[in-house]
């Protein structure tokens, strides 16, 4: 009898013991991210403070627009590595028509003053146009996204780079921009001591109509159908070209207004500003449970993702680690987290 309890007691451990060995295992790049958070604040404790955490906010806010942009594109079983280069494109462009006045160094010295919500608003439907055209790239051409976007990413750079190098300045960073567009940045409500910027207010208003459109609507279930099985959507009714074109001009309009809020936030811009941006929007979207496979995905991850990841960049700059080794350990983990998103795949299969 006491043999068969011993058993059974024994039984019972393995099984948990499998239960809490591959909850690790599919954890494993949050566990990682912990070990490195820790790691920092061990070495620095001045890391945990309410500034670095305003600043951390701060900085994550157009990121995680941009994520929200791309998060539904990986959903799709698509990605865009065109995004960084269209939030540099609208900074550069929302910057240039957008200095003060009374700059001597004005790319447009006799443009009147604009109210910054006009080029926002321009800049926005010029990327949600380049978005619309990754849209038909993939949908009605067939290029795979990763191809498609690749070589709209380099188109964009180029276009950039030829507006940016304006006569008679030459490249040089675009500043003196107007006080008022800088302040729907960096301005900030004063609550109690702590001082929270407008730009996460944009950012979590972004993150609510994006949860909305995601999990309210038509458009929203057709995103998941067509990631989750293309050839079963289509037979259900769904419009598999004009979803993933509006899928693809959505995020783009939400690279837009990145951009423009990452320009006023800075206080400059070129046309380098964006750069590699969507490597950490794609690592974001994966450690926050976006899967690569299609039809899975969360506001919510997206948002924790892109916060993880965003508290890891500050911290390991915070304490001094060289920026090439930073490249360095992004990689391992964008690697890590596709990784174990693959191997979840596979073990469904």
């Amino acid at each position: 009898m006491f043999g068969a309890i011993t058993n059974k007691v024994k039984g019972i451990n393995s099984i948990r013991s499998k239960e809490v060995i591959k909850w690790m295992v599919d954890n494993a790049i949050l566990l990682v991210l912990l070990f490195l958070l820790l790691t920092i604040i061990v070495i620095s404790p001045d890391f945990v403070s309410l500034n670095n955490l305003r600043n951390i906010l701060s900085q994550a806010s157009t990121r995680i627009i941009i994520a929200l942009g791309i998060g539904g594109l990986i959903i799709t079983q698509g990605t865009d590595l065109s995004a960084g280069r269209m939030v540099g494109l609208a900074a550069v462009i929302s910057a240039s028509l957008l200095q003060d006045p009374e700059y001597a160094y004005r790319m447009y010295p006799n443009l009147p003053h604009l109210y910054f919500w006009g080029p926002i608003l321009f800049v926005a439907v010029i990327t949600g146009i380049l978005g619309l055209i990754n849209g038909f790239i993939i949908s009605i051409l067939k290029v795979t996204p990763f191809i498609a976007t690749l070589g709209t990413m380099i188109i964009v750079y180029g276009i950039n780079s030829t507006y940016f190098d304006r006569p008679p300045y030459g490249a040089q960073p675009i500043g003196g921009l107007d006080e008022e567009f800088m302040r729907f940045a960096q301005g900030y409500f004063n609550l109690g001591g702590f001082k929270l910027p407008y730009i996460v207010i944009y950012a979590a208003i972004v993150t609510f109509f994006i949860w909305l459109i995601w999990n309210k609507t038509k458009f929203g279930k057709n995103i998941f159908a067509v990631g989750g099985n293309p050839e079963a959507a289509v037979v259900s009714g769904v419009n598999l070209t004009m979803t993933l074109m509006l899928v693809y001009m959505m995020a783009g309009i939400l690279y837009g207004f990145a951009g423009a809020l990452e320009a006023a936030r800075v206080g400059t811009a070129t046309n380098n500003t964006g750069n590699m941006y969507e490597l950490d929007a794609i690592a974001a979207c994966v450690v926050g449970g976006v899967s690569f496979t299609g039809g899975v995905g969360t506001v919510r991850g997206v948002v924790i993702g892109v916060l993880i990841f965003q508290v890891i960049n500050y911290g390991l700059a915070f304490i001094g680690v060289n920026p090439y080794l930073q490249y360095i350990i992004k990689g391992l983990i964008i690697i890590m987290a596709v990784a174990i998103d693959t191997r979840k795949y596979i073990k469904k299969k």
